[in-house]
């Protein structure tokens, strides 16, 4: 699973500038999915429903007040322990299960080590990676959007509380203000605590999120991202070699291609789209090498390898004249918009030699949620019957044993609020869909919501379409033309069997807590792993042999 990787940046989707080899012969020589479609727009309601067949909401990972996802490692919202993950059931089946790469579904509830979260207490037998996301302040000299907002909030509360205290000195000197000095010098500790706040930012949330585990134990805080890389291979190629033997599930969570865009020096200034192509390329490197150990090792021809991508990719990411997010091909929108197909259509290749047959193309939708059920089912599982799983076996689909995808409707979710669903009509071979709300895209014109970060999901930077915007994805899939009662004869019926759908699906919906609200969103320092003692949180173990 790539990360933030735009479905126009693979080169059997279309491109023809960015060089995936790699990529491209998995789909060669396996089935290539045209219509795979993420459950959400962003990374960890994402990932949550890929490890467990479920809508997000389902599982409580949304939020419902702008946190789209986990802020901090210190936090204590995650995925759930009572939901059940492919990994958790194919463990149980005498599978090996390893995660190597990003996790960023949370790790504890109620202290530093008590791993509520972890992916060992979601199944997988061994986990080596990041537990967070990579943003910005992992590479030294950049920024992200969470540190810049912090910084702007805490330099706000120093001058406010720094005016303050001046004024209040003022009031005393003048005899304007009586009482004792104890606001005063409140108000200037307050105004220092800020300011120096703000000054350590930067190296507190390098130290809090940029780190490595092996399993329960940090190796690195803060990570060297100078050889992450051929960590994260080392690992894949350690896990292989040990479990070959055996029955083994393998989740290969790519740090590639998300911003800072770590890339080695071997790939730097071969892609004609700078530093976002060079990622790319050196991901697509990091597949083939994963594919040449399955051939070294004699696996190819009993291994189904699954690539895709979390979401679309963002459109927004941009420094300057650079572009360091993803393009979606012919698809309107990117990362964080619930609804356009930019955001949640991805890649989905599957390669299992001699039983899938090679280059075949399957443009019914399909979804993120479906592997669960697929790979359950291949593993000798079964699929819970206790609560309501969201995805669809792909087996028949891709073997060619049956004609359509069982998905008849898909929602699409930002946040908690419905942003869109999709209709495949078989008898017709159309595939419609309606948008409630869209995101004002911005400056005017735009195709993003370029300087904001993220588009929102609710507010008066949205808008909301009475009727609703309808397309027919078959015929228009990049959703540039919206049909009308007179330019569709059968806008109404349509509309109305979509309705009834939505209606539903929503019956199907039990309330649980949001995982991703400020509550267990926000960092608690007491949740906050540490290689030390805290605050002075470093290691290096990876040196050590």
């Amino acid at each position: 699973m790539a990360d933030d990787l735009g479905i126009g940046d693979v080169g059997c989707y279309g491109n023809d500038t960015i060089r995936t080899p790699n990529v491209d012969r998995l789909a060669a020589d396996g089935v290539m999915l045209t219509q795979h479609i993420a459950a959400a727009s962003v990374c960890t309601p994402s990932r949550a429903a890929f490890l467990t067949g479920r809508y997000p909401l389902r599982s409580g990972m949304v939020s419902s007040n702008g946190y789209r996802v986990l802020q901090w490692t210190g936090v204590s919202g995650g995925l759930p322990p009572n939901e059940t993950t492919f990994a958790k059931i194919l463990k149980d089946k005498g599978y090996a299960t390893g995660l190597i790469g990003k996790w960023h579904l949370g790790l504890n509830c109620e202290s530093s080590d008590d791993y509520c979260h972890h992916p060992l207490s979601h199944g997988f037998d061994h986990f080596y990676g990041m537990p967070f996301s990579m943003m910005g302040d992992c590479e030294p000299g950049e920024m992200s959007e969470k540190r810049a907002g912090l910084e702007h909030k805490l330099n706000v509360c120093s001058h406010v509380m720094a005016l303050a205290a001046f004024t209040l000195t003022a009031g005393k000197l003048t005899r304007l203000v009586a009482g004792s000095w104890t606001l005063v010098i409140c108000s200037a500790i307050v105004a220092l605590l800020c300011l120096t706040t703000s000054y350590f930012m930067g190296a507190l949330i390098v130290h809090a999120d940029c780190f490595l585990m092996r399993n329960h134990a940090i190796t690195e805080q803060p990570m060297s991202l100078q050889r992450t890389t051929a960590l994260i291979l080392k690992e894949v190629s350690s896990f292989v070699k040990r479990n070959k033997q055996g029955p083994f599930l393998l989740f290969v969570s790519f740090l590639h291609v998300h911003t800072p865009l770590i890339t080695t020096e071997n790939f730097r200034g071969r892609s004609p789209h700078g530093l976002y192509g060079d990622n790319t390329e050196e991901m697509d490197w990091m597949v083939g090498q994963i594919l040449d150990t399955l051939d070294t090792e004699g696996l190819t021809n009993s291994t189904l390898v699954y690539f895709t991508s979390d979401h679309g990719g963002s459109l927004e990411a941009q420094f300057g004249n650079n572009q360091y997010g993803g393009w979606n091909g012919i698809y309107k929108g990117g990362k964080g918009m619930g609804g356009w197909e930019g955001g949640i259509r991805v890649p989905g290749i599957l390669r299992w030699p001699g039983v899938l047959p090679a280059g075949r193309l399957i443009h019914e939708p399909t979804s993120l949620m479906d592997v669960f059920p697929t790979v359950v089912q291949l593993g000798g599982g079964q699929v819970p019957h206790d609560r309501v799983i969201d995805g669809r076996d792909l087996l028949p689909l891709l073997l060619g044993t049956a004609q359509h995808s069982e998905h008849e409707f898909l929602m699409h979710y930002c946040e908690s609020f419905l942003h869109a669903a999709r209709w495949h009509q078989r008898n017709r071979g159309a595939v419609w869909k309606v948008h409630y709300v869209t995101p004002m895209f911005h400056p005017d014109g735009a195709s993003a919501c370029y300087g904001r970060g993220v588009c929102p999901c609710f507010g008066d930077k949205v808008a909301h379409h009475d009727p609703p915007l309808l397309f027919d994805l078959s015929r228009d899939p990049s959703e540039a033309h919206a049909l009308t009662p007179d330019t569709e004869s059968s806008f109404h019926q349509v509309m109305e069997r979509i309705t009834k759908a939505v209606e539903d699906h929503r019956r199907t919906l039990s309330p649980v807590p949001l995982q991703l609200d400020m509550p267990d969103n926000i960092w608690k320092p007491w949740l906050q792993p540490c290689c030390g003692r805290f605050p002075l949180c470093w290691c290096d173990r990876e040196a050590d042999p």
